[in-house]
């Protein structure tokens, strides 16, 4: 099976030492099962543990114009071939990038994923979005096509996978091969690897010693991590991309040419002044039944605002904060007039100078 050839590197002492990967020390502690715990038992032997992103949807952009089409409406430069240089590493197979509105807000959040292999081939893309936003996605990439010989099509066939590794995880090579993608997730190192591959096929049957994790222990891994992802941690319209660590994130080139929305956030970005942030946050003392609510207050000692609740699973999520006001004592104020207690935290993976 073509995808399981992907997979032929993940056994230790395959493939080379520049594509070699293991989790990075950041995340502290390795993903397990449970939604709340971490860490796995090095005696099952299990090398990664497979994700099943039902949410994630993908969309095919084809055709001659691709690349600048996408080029003129992302953030980011795309994940293009190289000269195919043997002495030079391959170039990333999967790019990360937000598209914005005409104010410099954020309308969705995207992997992108290189198809084509070679300068010379007709270029070809997918775009990974949350399923929730998929058809405004493709009508906003219509909108914008104009003349273009460009092709936007959703791409049904194929399933979203997230690969974490467990105890004895083995190095990972790069590759489109049949159907299916194997690429590094561009966002943190510690968010793994992205694995697409036919509905038919599951990536837990294709990864050797794979093991089976639920998706809401991803997202919790996510939040904890500090990485926001689709609508609601990303609200359209919103969302401000360098607010919400778009640079962090390896999304955003600021000497690539125009694109939608570019004025507002190379403003923010040359004048250096970003005084709220996207950070991991942990919720202690009695939670709503339902949860606590996108948009809700979260204040200092003093009753003063501090920010606001983004999303969140459980007792993890997001919060977007004045960052400084992050080291002192939060909190969040109920519906049912509980007081929940709110501890904002730095990921060990944002840029020292950040920290």
């Amino acid at each position: 099976m073509a995808a399981a050839a992907l997979l032929r590197g993940l056994t230790p002492g395959r493939g080379g030492s520049a594509w070699g990967w293991r989790l990075c020390a950041a995340s502290g502690r390795r993903l397990g099962h449970g939604p709340d715990r971490q860490g796995g038992d090095s005696a099952l032997g299990a090398g990664w543990t497979c994700f099943p992103l039902g949410e994630r949807a993908l969309l095919r952009v084809r055709g001659p114009d691709s690349a600048p089409f996408l080029l003129g409406l992302l953030t980011n430069e795309l994940p293009l071939p190289g000269p195919g240089d043997a002495a030079v590493p391959p170039p990333t197979r999967a790019g990360y990038a937000h598209f914005l509105n005409v104010q410099g807000r954020t309308l969705y959040d995207v992997i992108l994923y290189r198809l084509h292999e070679h300068e010379q081939e007709a270029a070809s893309f997918l775009l990974e979005c949350d399923g929730a936003v998929s058809d405004a996605l493709q009508k906003h990439l219509l909108l914008y096509r104009i003349r273009r010989q460009v092709v936007v099509e959703p791409c049904l066939e194929l399933s979203v996978w997230a690969l974490l590794p467990a105890a004895a995880a083995g190095p990972l090579q790069e590759k489109v091969e049949g159907a299916s993608v194997l690429a590094r997730d561009p966002r943190a190192t510690c968010m793994g690897w992205r694995f697409l591959t036919p509905r038919a096929a599951p990536a837990l049957a294709l990864v050797p010693g794979g093991r089976p994790g639920e998706p809401r222990a991803y997202h919790r891994h996510r939040y904890r991590q500090g990485v926001p992802e689709g609508p609601r941690d990303l609200p359209p319209g919103v969302a401000l991309p360098l607010e919400s660590n778009l640079a962090f994130m390896n999304g955003v080139s600021f000497t690539k040419g125009c694109y939608i929305g570019q004025e507002l956030t190379a403003r923010t970005h040359h004048t250096g002044v970003i005084r709220k942030r996207l950070f991991p946050v942990r919720l202690s003392g009695p939670l709503p039944a339902a949860g606590v609510a996108p948009g809700t207050a979260v204040l200092a000692a003093s009753g003063k605002a501090a920010g606001k609740f983004r999303a969140g699973e459980g007792d993890v999520g997001l919060a977007l904060l004045q960052s400084e006001r992050i080291r002192g004592p939060l909190h969040i104020q109920t519906s049912e007039g509980g007081r929940v207690a709110v501890t904002a935290s730095v990921p060990a993976w944002w840029p020292r100078a950040a920290k």
